[in-house]
């Protein structure tokens, strides 16, 4: 058997949904009717595993691991270093700077994009979501140590 690229995918995704089942093993999942916080992570988790084992299955229409080229490899740590940076900076800086921030290092930092461009983006993106969450849906946002 050839291993592929969607063997190792979707072995990956596999792994990943049994964390996340072992990890949300103590929230309550509840009922249809009353969820509780375990149903969603729960439900996600089945998902993610599905698809797995449908990639792994449909493996062979991907190319072989061996022929996989990795010249994309800086690109995609510098997206996973951005977004593990503002993951650790949320609860700190809350809602609106960190994902300002993120935004705006992902599109200026990470696809090159002109540093207007992606400050508007960012600025746009983010305040329209604050309008829908905070404002229209009532939803509480981190706000920091800034206090907003």
């Amino acid at each position: 058997m050839i291993l592929r690229s969607d063997h190792i995918a979707g072995g990956v995704f596999v792994a990943f949904g049994l964390l996340v089942f072992a990890l949300s093993g103590d929230l309550p999942v509840g009922t249809l009717s009353f969820p509780g916080a375990g149903m969603m992570p729960k439900l996600v988790a089945g998902l993610v595993i599905l698809f797995g084992l449908l990639l792994i299955l449909r493996a062979n229409e991907s190319a072989p691991f061996a022929t996989v080229r990795w010249e994309d490899l800086p690109h995609a740590a510098r997206i996973v270093a951005i977004t593990a940076a503002a993951i650790a900076l949320y609860q700190t800086l809350g809602f609106l700077v960190t994902m300002t921030l993120l935004l705006f290092a992902l599109t200026f930092g990470a696809e090159r994009r002109h540093p207007l461009a992606a400050a508007a983006f960012s600025i746009g993106v983010v305040a329209l979501t604050y309008l829908l969450f905070a404002v229209a849906l009532k939803t509480p946002l981190d706000p920091g140590i800034l206090g907003f």
